[in-house]
């Protein structure tokens, strides 16, 4: 099979190249097989070179609302009431551990973005 780690910019543009070419490879054949193992080490490569941060909690939040087609009322059981709902929108209230858990439970939004917060600044 000949594959090496990809260790350079030039390694990975030339796995990616590869990959195109073996697109359509089934699984299950010598092809098939070698493209598992490509765009593993791809993976693992852009990883550690291409980091992609979590969304922050309210960004998560409103994201998951426009997947599901959700309104401020669907939340209600989840944050507190519709006002305590707008704050968190806004970035003016934090959420707690038991709004956290209930989004993650409920709507399926990952935990690790929920703790993500970021506050509004408090104006003067």
């Amino acid at each position: 099979m000949n594959i090496r780690p990809i260790k350079t910019e030039a390694d990975y543009r030339a796995t990616l190249r590869e990959i195109e070419m073996i697109m359509s490879a089934e699984a299950g054949t010598e092809a098939g097989d070698r493209l598992d193992v490509l765009t593993t080490l791809v993976e693992a490569y852009e990883r550690n070179h291409f980091p992609m941060d979590l969304p922050d909690a309210v960004a998560a939040i409103k994201f998951r609302m426009e997947q599901q087609g959700l309104t401020v009322d669907d939340l209600v059981p989840a944050i507190g009431r519709k006002n305590r709902v707008y704050e968190v929108l806004a970035g003016r209230r934090p959420l707690t551990i038991r709004m956290i858990q209930a989004l993650n439970q409920r709507f399926n939004i990952p935990a690790e973005s929920l703790i993500n917060q970021r506050l509004a600044p408090k104006a003067a």
